[in-house]
C-alpha cells in the first residue's frame, strides 16, 4: 500500500493500492475517485475549476491555487434537466454537462471554465453566460485556429485576458517566477503522461486500466498521477503481441468496456487519437517569458481539428502512428451531432482507405452502452482486418 498528497496541499491523504494483479488477466489499478479528489481540495482550502473540454492551462490554473475538474458529459446523467436550452442536435457531452449542471451536480466548483473548442461548447458557454448565470464565474477560452507566429500571438493574449479574469475572482496575483514553477510542474507531470504511452505495451495493465489510469489526469493532482503512473511503470513486463493492433481515433471512450469488447475479440487499442487523451500530449516550452511558454505548450500537441490544423495534417499524424505502432486499422469513434469530427472523418477514411488502412465509424451518445449491433460491427471488423 502506499499514500499520496499532493503538491497543492490536501487536508488528508488517501490510501491507494496501486500494486497489481499480474496473475489475473484483464489487470486494474485503483484511482481515487473524483468525489475524494474534490472533498481533499475544499478541504485543504484550495478553489476548483470545472473545465469543459479540450486545450486549457492547467499551469494557470494551479498557479493561483485552482485545481481542475474536468467535464466530459458526464456519461450516464439524465440529460432531461438540460434539454430545454439546446437544439435536439447538440452533441451528448455538452447536453449531459448542461444537465449536470442545472441537476446542482457542479455547486461544489468554483468557477466554470469553458474552452470555445466547438460551436456546441461555445452555445454553452453563451447559454451559460447570458441565460442560466448559475452562482459560479463563468470564463469563456478562446482557443486559435491556425497555426505559426499569428496563433501563438493570440494564444498569448489569450491567456493573458485569462490571467486577469482569475486575478479578480481569486484576489491573487502569481509572479512570473510562480508561473514558471507552475509550468515547469505541469511540464513534468506531461512527461509522465507521454511516458505512460511510451511504455503502453509493457504495462501490467488491461487496455481498459490502462485509459482509466491516463484519463486521471483530467482530475487527479499531478503529484498523485505521478505517483500513480511510476507504481505502474516500476512494473513493465516483456510485452504482448499476441493481438491485432488498431488506433482508436474520436473524443472520448464512453463506456470504457469498448475497450474490453476489442480485446475480447482478438483486439488491442495500441494508440489513441482520442481528444481527451492522445491529443493531449504536450511537449515542454522553451520560452523564459510564462504567457509565451504557457501558448508554446498548448500549441505543441498533436494535429487537432479545434486548434485549425488541417486534414491533412491530421492524415499525416495517423499514417505516422499506424506505421510506428504497426497497426491493422482506425477505429472512429464519434459522438453523435459532434460536427466538427464529422466534418474530417469521411475524407480521412477515403484517404486511409487510398493508401491501404482500413477504418470504421461509429457513432454513440455518451448515455447508452455498447450495442449488439456496434458489438457485431466491431467483431466483423476484427475479423477482416486480422
Amino acid at each position: 500500500m502506499r499514500t499520496y498528497c499532493s503538491f497543492l496541499g490536501l487536508h488528508q491523504c488517501a490510501t491507494i493500492i496501486p500494486m497489481l494483479d499480474k496473475t489475473i488477466p484483464g489487470r486494474t489499478i485503483n484511482i481515487p475517485p473524483r468525489s475524494e479528489i474534490i472533498k481533499s481540495i475544499k478541504e485543504g482550502g484550495d478553489l476548483i475549476a470545472g473545465v469543459f473540454p479540450i486545450h486549457y492551462p492547467r499551469e494557470l490554473l494551479r498557479a493561483f491555487g485552482i485545481h481542475p475538474i474536468e467535464i466530459w458529459g458526464p456519461p450516464r446523467v439524465d440529460p432531461s434537466a438540460g434539454v430545454s436550452h439546446l437544439q435536439p442536435y447538440v452533441c451528448s457531452i455538452v447536453r449531459n454537462a448542461l444537465a449536470f449542471q442545472q441537476s446542482s451536480g457542479l455547486d461544489i466548483v468554483d468557477l466554470l471554465l469553458v474552452p470555445h473548442a466547438c460551436d456546441s461548447l461555445q452555445g454553452l458557454g453563451s447559454v451559460l453566460l447570458d441565460f442560466i448565470q448559475p452562482q459560479q464565474p463563468i470564463i469563456p477560452f478562446y482557443l486559435p485556429r491556425a497555426d505559426g507566429d499569428v496563433a501563438k500571438e493570440y494564444l498569448i493574449a489569450e491567456l493573458k485576458t485569462l490571467y486577469i479574469q482569475l486575478k479578480i475572482i481569486t484576489g491573487k496575483t502569481p509572479s512570473d517566477d510562480e508561473l514558471q514553477d507552475a509550468i515547469v510542474k505541469e511540464e513534468r507531470y506531461d512527461e509522465k503522461f507521454s511516458e505512460l504511452y511510451i511504455a503502453r505495451e509493457e504495462l501490467p495493465l488491461s487496455t481498459e486500466s490502462f485509459y482509466k489510469l491516463v484519463r486521471s489526469r483530467e482530475y487527479v493532482p499531478g503529484e498523485d498521477f505521478v505517483n500513480l503512473s511510476d507504481g505502474v511503470l516500476d512494473q513493465r513486463t516483456d510485452a504482448e503481441n499476441s493481438y491485432t493492433g488498431i488506433i482508436l481515433s474520436g473524443i472520448v471512450p464512453e463506456p470504457m468496456d469498448l475497450f474490453t469488447a476489442v480485446e475480447d475479440f482478438g483486439g488491442r487499442v495500441v494508440a489513441d487519437d482520442l481528444a481527451c487523451c492522445g491529443r493531449r500530449r504536450y511537449s515542454a516550452g522553451r520560452s523564459q517569458d510564462p504567457f509565451e511558454r504557457m501558448a508554446e505548450r498548448l500549441l505543441s500537441g498533436p494535429p487537432d481539428w479545434n486548434r485549425g490544423n488541417s486534414i491533412g495534417q491530421r492524415l499525416d499524424y495517423l499514417v505516422e502512428m499506424i506505421d510506428r505502432k504497426k497497426a491493422k486499422g482506425i477505429l472512429f469513434y464519434t459522438v453523435k451531432f459532434c460536427e466538427p469530427e464529422l466534418f474530417d472523418t469521411p475524407i480521412l477514411r477515403k484517404a486511409l482507405q487510398s493508401k491501404g488502412v482500413p477504418s470504421l465509424i461509429l457513432e454513440f451518445d455518451i448515455n447508452d452502452p455498447l450495442t449488439n449491433q456496434a458489438l457485431t460491427r466491431i467483431e466483423a471488423f476484427m475479423e477482416m482486418i486480422a
